[in-house]
């Protein structure tokens, strides 16, 4: 977008017509101790265009981009290889300026996808049926626990302490004004909580994540028991979606929800969004799922066609009948995820798997040999290490030289003192051996 300078007569007539004294009576409501009220230092008030690209370049430059370094990013977001190929085809015409289906019927090639998107995501979360798309893995897990609400008219939701506490925020945050009790559990970095225990018979259902933030792996079965013997549902996040192609799927643990972060198919870290929640759910829930649904039919013709089959959104139905206030999805990610995915097809999505898995043990390796601390007994491509000292402060020493080492724990839960030495690294088919050995030899200097 083009930035079009005013004039001060622009500005006075634009004042005039909403009848506003002054610039600074427009932002009267915000804190005079958030006001700026001097010059920002190092921008010069005025220059030429050539002046300011160089400036705003120094600017740029002075950000690590997760690509052009040895990085170890991940706690819900992960750089994955991107084929060539789903950028050129998402950039077609048809794709990239189409929205949401308002006239659903009109759009077979949108609803085609959106079917299709579907199916991958009931696939490989092995639940019966999967909707068009959230927001991001955070606001379905919110969506989730208002439907267990819905099903199970209960008020209760018990969120386990592994999981990532941006989901719970914005589940608390989502829910909070409904008066949802919500019980979360300390974060617990070995990942031996007892969940169980916190089950009652108010308890709507319980919110687990796996590989958990600290990416332990477990057996979810015994957890569906529980939880169904209290007629409570199992809620089941996934903030790594890749580990679906290796780890048994949670529907065939007995999940009765799976909300995921679909990120890392198809789709870049983009320096935090756009992302793409996931949401799955059991056949006799699908009423109650919020978003919408595509459906495959046949027209008056016979011909294969594709229909908004649900709508549960207020723009469709009664407002006190809607199941969610989520007005539209994530269209273009969700086709990426859909092109992605399927160019991988079924062996290439578990080799994806495989190959990050076997990344991360050999890191794990290569760091516990360096006398460093790997806290996790089982993985996938992510686990917790501890450090000499304030990981925080690791990491900044080390993203000098220049090495993305990983994500602090203490930046998630900055309350807990006692987790400060903990550092969360995500390992993918992007990261090389000579990474790999940047960073031992980096943290090994450092013990």
């Amino acid at each position: 977008m083009r930035y079009l300078p005013l004039t001060e007569a622009d500005r006075q007539a634009m004042l005039a017509a909403i009848g506003a004294p002054s610039v600074d009576a427009l932002f009267g409501d915000v804190p005079v101790a958030a006001h700026l009220t001097q010059p920002i230092a190092g921008l010069a008030p005025h220059q030429g265009e050539l002046q300011v690209e160089r400036a705003l370049g120094r600017l740029a430059a002075r950000n690590v981009a997760a690509g052009s370094c040895p990085s170890f990013l991940g706690a819900g977001a992960y750089r994955h290889h991107v084929p060539a190929a789903v950028d050129q085809l998402l950039t077609r015409g048809e794709f990239l300026t189409s929205y949401t289906p308002y006239q659903p019927e009109v759009t077979q090639g949108t609803l085609q996808y959106l079917f299709e998107f579907q199916t991958q995501v009931a696939l490989i979360t092995g639940m019966d049926v999967a909707n068009a798309s959230m927001y991001d893995g955070a606001t379905a897990c919110a969506e989730a626990v208002l439907m267990a609400n819905r099903v199970t008219r209960r008020n209760r939701a018990v969120l386990s302490g592994g999981l990532h506490p941006h989901y719970r925020e914005v589940t608390a945050t989502t829910t909070g004004v409904l008066g949802v009790d919500l019980v979360t559990l300390p974060a617990d970095p070995k990942g031996i909580e007892d969940l169980v225990a916190a089950i009652d018979d108010k308890t709507s259902c319980v919110v687990v994540q796996n590989p958990t933030l600290f990416g332990h792996v477990a057996d979810l079965t015994a957890l569906a028991e529980a939880c169904h013997a209290k007629g409570a549902l199992l809620i089941v996040a996934v903030t790594e979606v890749v580990s679906l192609g290796l780890m048994p799927s949670p529907g065939s643990m007995g999940a009765d929800i799976v909300v995921a972060e679909g990120q890392s198919i198809g789709n870049g870290l983009n320096f935090g969004g756009p992302y793409l929640g996931l949401f799955a759910t059991r056949d006799k829930f699908v009423r109650q799922m919020p978003g919408r649904l595509c459906g495959e039919t046949v027209d008056a013709d016979g011909k294969r066609g594709f229909v908004l089959t649900l709508s549960t959104r207020e723009q469709h139905i009664r407002r006190e009948k809607a199941t969610s206030n989520i007005c539209t999805n994530s269209g273009l990610c969700a086709l990426a995820f859909t092109m992605h995915l399927s160019l991988l097809g079924e062996v290439g999505f578990t080799g994806l798997a495989q190959l990050n898995h076997a990344k991360a043990v050999q890191l794990a390796d290569k760091l516990a040999a360096a006398g460093v601390t790997v806290v996790n007994q089982g993985f996938f491509n992510e686990f917790t290490i501890q450090v000499t000292g304030d990981a925080a402060a690791v990491v900044d020493t080390l993203a000098a030289e220049p090495i993305l080492a990983g994500v602090p724990v203490s930046r998630l839960h900055p309350a807990q003192a006692d987790l400060a030495g903990l550092l969360l690294v995500a390992v993918t088919e992007t990261t090389t051996e000579d990474d790999m050995d940047a960073l031992v030899q980096a943290l090994g200097g450092t013990k």
